[in-house]
C-alpha cells in the first residue's frame, strides 16, 4: 500500500471517529439547549500544561454556541498564595479556607478581581464578545456576612440576588464571577469560590454545578486514585462528608455539590480541569470523565 493510500485511510478513520462523536453529543446537546450550567473554574486548574485556560475558554464558547447558558464562577488561590509569597506574607489555612486579614483580603481582591478574572474573560472574548467579568460585589449579586471571627475577611454566602446574571444570559452573555462580596454595611469579605458556585447554581435554578480542579474526582479515599467514584448518590456524600473522605480543598466542593443538589440542582460534577477539554467530555460523551453526583 502507497504512503498516500495510507494517509487517506487514516484520514477516513479520524473523519469517522470525528463524525461518531458528534452523534454521540447530539443527545446531550438537545437535552440541555437553554439550560443554565454554572461551571467553577479552580485556580489549581490553571497549572495544568497545554495551555489550560485557552482549553477551558473552547468548551465554555462551544457550550453557549450550542445553546447552553454557561456560568463560570472562579477561585484562584494558588495565584493569591504566590503573591503572597513575593510579598513576604506566610499563608495560613484552616479546614480549606485562607485566614484573611486586611493585607490579605486586598491581595485577593488584587488577584480575583484584577487579574485571574480579567484573564478568564480575555480567553473567552478572543472567540468574540461573548463575556462580561463582575464580582458578587457588582449589583448586590452576593450579600456576605462574616464566616468565623478567627478567619478575618473570610465570608458566607447570606443572600443571592440572581437578577444580573439572569439578564446576562438571557442576552446570550457568559457571566465570570469573581468570588469577593460584601456585607450590608459594604465590608469586602473573601468567599470560598466552590460555596459561591453552589449558592449561585441553587439561585439560578442551574442544570449542571461543574468543579473543575486538580484532581481526577472524588475518591473514598483521598490518597488513593483506585477509589475514584465515577457516580455517588448524596448518601455516598454523606457518609464521605462524616467519615472524613473529604479532606482540604475537596470537603468545601462536596459540600457545594450536596447542597446544591439538594436545593434543586439536577447534577453536580467533580471533573480535573487539567484535562484539555474535560468540560466537553464530561458533557456530551456517555462515558464522562469524572464524579457526578445526584440525588
Amino acid at each position: 500500500m502507497t504512503a498516500t493510500a495510507k494517509n487517506t485511510r487514516a484520514q477516513r478513520a479520524a473523519a469517522h471517529n470525528t463524525a461518531s462523536l458528534l452523534v454521540e453529543a447530539l443527545p446531550y446537546i438537545q437535552q440541555f439547549r437553554g439550560k443554565i450550567v454554572v461551571v467553577k473554574y479552580g485556580g489549581s486548574a490553571l497549572d495544568g500544561t497545554d495551555d489550560p485556560l485557552s482549553s477551558f475558554a473552547q468548551d465554555v464558547v462551544l457550550m453557549r454556541a450550542v445553546g447552553m447558558r454557561p456560568v463560570v464562577v472562579h477561585g484562584g488561590g494558588p495565584q493569591i498564595g504566590a503573591l503572597m509569597a513575593r510579598l513576604g506574607k506566610e499563608t495560613e489555612f484552616r479546614d480549606g479556607l485562607r485566614v484573611t486579614d486586611a493585607d490579605t483580603l486586598d491581595i485577593a481582591r488584587m488577584v480575583l478581581v484584577g487579574k485571574v478574572n480579567r484573564d478568564i474573560v480575555s480567553a473567552i472574548n478572543v472567540h468574540g464578545p461573548l463575556a462580561v467579568g463582575m464580582s458578587g460585589e457588582d449589583a448586590n449579586l452576593i450579600t456576605a456576612a462574616q464566616s468565623h471571627v478567627d478567619l478575618g475577611f473570610v465570608g458566607n454566602v447570606a443572600v443571592v440576588d440572581p437578577t444580573m446574571l439572569q439578564r446576562l444570559v438571557a442576552e446570550g452573555i457568559i457571566p465570570v464571577v469573581a468570588t469577593i462580596a460584601a456585607d450590608a454595611k459594604g465590608q469586602a469579605y473573601n468567599i470560598n469560590a466552590d460555596t459561591v458556585a453552589g449558592a449561585l447554581a441553587e439561585a439560578l435554578g442551574a442544570e449542571k454545578l461543574i468543579f473543575l480542579t486538580d484532581v481526577e474526582g472524588l475518591r473514598v479515599v483521598p490518597d488513593d486514585p483506585s477509589t475514584l467514584v465515577h457516580q455517588a448518590g448524596l448518601d455516598v456524600v454523606d457518609e464521605i462528608l462524616r467519615s472524613g473522605g473529604a479532606v482540604g480543598g475537596m470537603k468545601p466542593k462536596i459540600e457545594a455539590c450536596a447542597q446544591a443538589v439538594r436545593g434543586g440542582v439536577a447534577r453536580a460534577h467533580i471533573l480535573d480541569g487539567r484535562v484539555p477539554h474535560a468540560l466537553l467530555l464530561e458533557l456530551f460523551t456517555d462515558s464522562g470523565v469524572g464524579t457526578m453526583v445526584l440525588p
